[in-house]
């Protein structure tokens, strides 16, 4: 995968696959896989670190994961994300971080929301640096949406969205993620834009899809959104083998002649 297959994906209406990853052991087993391209997103902070947002992240701790993944899954193509208030403290600081995702592995970074950091997207797009955006549901500004909605109701909101999708094109985007927007909307914004638009929890319509790998194991805690397919029951696989480990280890019956040398 490289960056001009996601716009021929799009041409050809082949639907873009991308997952989160923040380690190396998920990602050489999305290697193996028929995924298009891996998220380091700096939804880490909750899934890996306990945080209750994302603010927490910051350019250094973004850097070392997708280092992690990039050592995992050496030939995928890595979207690094920009944590909070990285690309808002003026181009020094920006650049900066960019420096630090591109280096230690990424090939793209992604960065939410357009108003504001207009200039700041366009630099880094004349830098040679793939930008994906991000619009609808914008983890990082979750207290000033005051909490996890969907956006795009009402008919002024619709058209900010549609503004906003069309300014990150313009600015040189190679591709958008739509977070919780209503699937006509989010359908009406794939249809207007050049670049793919990706989805979560924005319906089957748009351009490809991204999920939080631990959501769709079935890993997290819950509850999970709305959005959120579970193709594994895997906290519940984990807690029966380490259950049996335990049960086995007390039984003496672990570990058995096949685990012994000789």
């Amino acid at each position: 995968m490289t960056i001009h297959d996601f716009s021929d994906k799009k041409a050809h209406k082949i639907p873009i696959t991308m997952i989160t990853s923040y380690d190396s052991w998920s990602a050489s087993i999305i290697a193996e896989c028929d995924i298009d391209c891996i998220l380091v997103g700096d939804s880490l902070s909750m899934v890996m670190h306990g945080s209750r947002s994302t603010i927490d992240a910051d350019p250094q701790l973004m850097a070392l994961h997708v280092k992690a993944v990039r050592a995992g899954a050496p030939d995928a193509f890595i979207i690094g994300d920009m944590p909070f208030l990285s690309y808002r403290k003026g181009l020094k600081d920006a650049m900066e971080c960019v420096e630090l995702l591109m280096k230690a592995g990424s090939q793209a970074i992604k960065l939410e929301g357009v108003r504001g950091h207009e200039a700041i997207i366009a630099h880094i797009v004349a830098s040679g640096v793939p930008v994906m955006g991000h619009l609808g549901l914008t983890p990082q500004s979750v207290h000033q949406l005051g909490g996890y909605k969907v956006q795009g109701k009402g008919a002024q909101a619709r058209q900010q969205l549609i503004e906003d999708a069309k300014a990150l094109e313009d600015l040189g985007c190679f591709s958008l993620v739509l977070e919780c927007v209503p699937h006509a909307l989010a359908a009406e914004i794939a249809q207007l834009l050049r670049i793919p638009v990706i989805g979560i929890g924005a319906g089957s319509e748009v351009d490809g899809q991204v999920l939080v790998l631990h959501d769709m194991l079935g890993l997290s805690s819950g509850p999970y959104p709305r959005f959120v397919k579970q193709y594994l029951e895997g906290r519940a696989l984990m807690t029966e083998a380490l259950n049996s480990y335990a049960r086995e280890t007390r039984e003496r019956q672990f570990p058995s002649s096949k685990e012994q040398y000789a």
